[in-house]
């Protein structure tokens, strides 16, 4: 071994040790941003590491070496640009047509081997590489369409509730069939362009037959799923590749994000067979809807104002409304004015609140909430009975007590005890319904007031009567 590839070797184990070490780093809010840092950090080592050895070996011309760079200056503007315009209420879409762009790469990389090489064949390629080819067009077809799919759901470009009919569960085990057939003849080197393609595009057709069926209450754990889809996609690309960073990173994510699917099926009580059952969740419901049946009452900003400044403790759980009204810097606000009058104040954030996992730690982080103050579902529970008031600002199903009696579509559910604490204050836009589609009992309770408006505007008169009142 040259000294060259010793070096290339201990770079390429450096990227790996900031992949590792940055996913780890992204465990906690604290150091959620280094954690990005590092693991972007090492897949540049990686990229300029591989770019250096395909042009000492000679394996890539000037004019490729030229589109190389171009692509990666392309790739790196968009995705500069991409992320400093988004909304953090659109953070979920940009996660899943990122997800989607992985797997479509991926797939391209298998398809893009085959033409470069020639047809398959199990004399001139092991068992190990036309195997890896054929997980990696699958994987990769299927991760490219379903993260479309659900991209579309989560902005509203396609219907948020299940969109199904009698005839998908036989199509989709059909093309399960047709998939695992096409798989077979690429694995045992029998197939050229053709078969490798048609696997993509059964692939390609089976992610949009999956997902379509998959209601808005799911997105957290199709998001993740989505996610593992495509690190295992990539570090099949990287067998292919015969590329260790690919392998590494790939697998990385692949676990991760399956670890993660795993947790959010969870904390929702729902399998994961269920969820790709479909048929769970209606997306937003009308922001004018009423909720049938009980009876609530009202409380108006004064009054929620001095509620919050006279009590000793005070949990704000935050919800989807909060991202859609883009209210976290006026909660935040609220919360450290509270706190310079002595009132404890802590944020009570269920797994899946939101629309991907993580989505209210990312939104209060942003706002510069501290990190000490915020609390998991099972701290925030454990706190509930002693807390004076609950400020639940545009989180619904998360926070509903039907969860805890059979025979609903949140049964089950791992809840924010919210309804158990002293006093409650909801912020919402109206009675209407969560992605469930079904009403939040907590409304009527005798402990909770309804404060209507939009959340930005209601934290901001609460703050100013605050600090009038006070």
């Amino acid at each position: 071994m040259s000294d060259f590839d010793t070096t290339t070797h201990l770079l390429y184990l450096g990227a790996a040790i900031c992949f590792v070490l940055g996913l780890h780093l992204m465990t906690s809010p604290a150091t959620a941003r280094r954690g990005n840092l590092l693991s972007a950090a090492g897949m540049t080592l990686a990229v300029v590491v591989t770019v250096a050895i395909l042009w000492r070996d000679g394996s890539i011309s000037s004019t490729g070496l030229a589109a190389l760079v171009g692509g990666l200056a392309v790739g790196s503007g968009a995705g500069v640009v991409t992320a400093k315009r988004v909304a953090m209420t659109s953070m979920p879409e940009l996660i899943s047509l990122f997800n989607a762009a992985g797997g479509g790469a991926a797939a391209l990389i298998a398809l893009g081997d085959i033409l470069n090489h020639g047809v398959l064949s199990a004399a001139a390629r092991p068992v190990s590489t036309t195997l890896t080819m054929a997980l990696d067009t699958l994987l990769g077809g299927l991760t490219l369409s379903g993260s479309l799919v659900a991209a579309g759901k989560l902005a509203g470009k396609l219907p948020g509730r299940p969109v199904s009919s009698r005839f998908n569960r036989p199509l989709n085990v059909l093309l399960g069939l047709l998939t695992l057939v096409l798989a077979g003849f690429v694995t045992a080197g029998a197939g050229g362009v053709t078969t490798l393609s048609l696997l993509g595009l059964v692939a390609l057709a089976l992610g949009v037959l999956v997902t379509l069926p998959i209601g808005g209450a799911d997105m957290p754990v199709v998001i993740s799923l989505l996610n593992a889809c495509t690190g295992t996609a990539v570090a099949m690309a990287g067998f292919v590749l015969d590329s260790t960073p690919l392998i590494i990173a790939g697998a990385l994510v692949g676990a991760a994000g399956t670890i993660l699917t795993m947790l959010m099926a969870e904390a929702m009580n729902r399998s994961l067979f269920s969820v790709l059952a479909g048929g769970f969740g209606s997306g937003d419901s009308d922001p004018v809807a009423l909720a049938g049946g009980g009876s609530y009452r009202t409380v108006e900003v004064d009054d929620a104002a001095l509620q919050l400044a006279y009590a000793s403790r005070v949990v704000i759980v935050p919800g989807y409304g909060l991202a859609a009204a883009q209210a976290q810097h006026e909660v935040v606000a609220l919360a450290k004015a509270l706190s310079e009058q002595g009132v404890d104040v802590s944020y009570g954030i269920h797994p899946v609140a939101g629309r991907m996992p993580g989505h209210m730690n990312v939104l209060l982080a942003e706002a510069d909430a501290p990190y000490e103050q915020m609390q998991d579902l099972e701290e925030a529970n454990a706190v509930f009975p002693t807390t004076d008031v609950v400020l639940v600002v545009g989180a619904n199903d998360v926070t509903n007590p039907a969860a805890r009696r059979p025979g609903n579509p949140v049964s089950g559910m791992p809840i924010l005890d919210v309804d158990r604490a002293r006093s409650v204050v909801v912020i919402k836009r109206s009675m209407g319904q969560g992605y469930a589609g079904v009403d939040n009992e907590l409304y009527t309770e005798p402990v909770t007031a309804m404060l209507f408006g939009d959340a930005k505007q209601v934290l901001t008169r609460l703050v100013a009567a605050l600090r009038t009142y006070v």
